[in-house]
């Protein structure tokens, strides 16, 4: 005799494990969803002519399904939650997404470890430039609102502006795709998007990890991170040595909050679901926030003008990424009346209330990147970048004991 409680409890259990909900089992067997949730309770038992579809369904046997149980098999891999061929079928997709012109890579997909060819006659002592970052908690919105390229950006792009700001030429990226269950048409889409940003910024995607945890990250969830190497002329570095008192400070503008202050601002979104619908200069608040993380080596390279000093500005706003390059016995002088906040910041200043120095303190505030330069040479840079981005001058540098000195007030703009 079927004990209809036991196999109801077995048929939810398996029906959770999969990922599916009471909804989907019934569509996929032509029937009420309300027979399905009878069944789970014990109230009901299928109808005979469904349990081998259900069976299947659920990728178990009939036997198993009227017993409530699974047989006692020996434990494998598989049924751990990680099937290598279908993993090795996503890598073969791999193969072909991350083949690269660059002659500097030696090999491909497969090996235990990437090789590059550290071969650089045109400098005279190079230096490897390391990194290593994850785009935060932003790229949970991207995943649940099906914003895959726009992360892959976001992750590459920081990578590479944080390697430029020192002076450095990117040269190839190593990622890693955390995951419950690996899904080939997710998996081979963030590793495309990734390959495409990093061919924009003039460097190789050359390989990394998928790891497969079924039983640490939940189903559907995907975590993205990545490493980079690049490579500089030790005598060319920016390390910010060279800033000197009269230097002027010069603002390039970011493209919206790139990607930092997602936490805060996944707050105010499960406080206020309707916030991402709202308009913000002329788009949705979520497009707004989706916005990819603005490159700036592409426009740097194409920068002939002397520089100081640069500094991307990312968790910690303007203060706590500007004083990294500030040397000891200088301060820079910024004039907040001078930065240009985007519309998006305004809005959400205005609906989480938030004061201008916890603003600051979290967002970018429209500044995505400082460049420290000669006095003088600022009409020169302006007029270089002018094709690639906004840029104006927002403080100087001076003698003094703090790093950074805030004058003046921020200006929002209405939105």
């Amino acid at each position: 005799m079927v004990d209809t409680v036991k196999m109801g409890a077995f048929l939810a259990s398996r029906r959770r494990t999969l990922g599916m909900t009471q909804q989907q089992v019934a569509a996929r067997l032509c029937i009420s969803f309300q027979a399905v949730s009878r069944w789970e309770t014990g109230a009901a038992c299928p109808n005979t002519e469904l349990l081998p579809d259900l069976a299947a369904l659920l990728q178990v046997t009939i036997d198993e399904l009227l017993a409530g149980q699974c047989r006692e098999e020996g434990l494998s891999y598989q049924k751990a939650g990680v099937d290598i061929s279908y993993t090795d079928a996503i890598k073969t997709e791999m193969r072909r997404l991350l083949q690269t012109p660059d002659s500097n890579v030696l090999n491909g997909v497969g090996p235990f470890a990437s090789l590059y060819d550290f071969h650089f006659p045109e400098m005279e002592r190079p230096v490897l430039v390391l990194k290593s970052e994850e785009p935060g908690s932003k790229q949970k919105l991207a995943l649940e609102y099906g914003y895959t390229d726009s992360i892959c950006r976001d992750l590459i792009n920081h990578l590479v502006n944080d390697i430029a700001v020192m002076g450095a030429k990117p040269l190839a990226v190593l990622d890693t795709i955390i995951c419950g269950n690996p899904e080939k048409d997710t998996i081979c889409s963030l590793v495309r998007g990734m390959a495409e940003a990093c061919r924009e910024n003039d460097c190789s995607l050359v390989g990394g990890e998928t790891s497969v945890q079924p039983q640490v990250v939940e189903r559907g969830t995907y975590i993205l991170t990545a490493s980079i190497a690049g490579v500089a002329d030790r005598k060319a570095l920016l390390d910010g040595s060279a800033i000197r008192p009269g230097d002027v400070v010069l603002a390039v503008a970011s493209n919206g909050l790139h990607t930092n202050g997602y936490s805060l601002v996944r707050m105010m979104l499960d406080r206020s679901p309707r916030l991402k619908l709202e308009q913000v200069a002329g788009e949705p608040f979520l497009c707004q926030l989706m916005k990819p993380h603005t490159a700036y080596y592409p426009m740097l390279r194409q920068l002939r003008a002397p520089l100081h000093g640069m500094a991307h500005i990312t968790g910690g706003g303007i203060e706590g990424n500007l004083c990294r390059i500030i040397p000891e016995g200088c301060s820079a002088q910024i004039q907040l009346d001078q930065i240009r906040p985007l519309p998006v910041f305004s809005f959400i200043k205005q609906q989480g209330n938030i004061p201008d120095a916890e603003m600051l303190s979290t967002f970018n505030c429209g500044v995505g990147l400082i460049l420290v330069a000669p006095a003088g040479s600022e009409a020169e840079i302006i007029r270089q970048l002018a094709p690639f981005a906004s840029c104006y001058p927002i403080g100087e540098i001076s003698q003094g004991e703090g790093k950074i000195v805030f004058s003046g007030e921020m200006h929002w703009p209405g939105w």
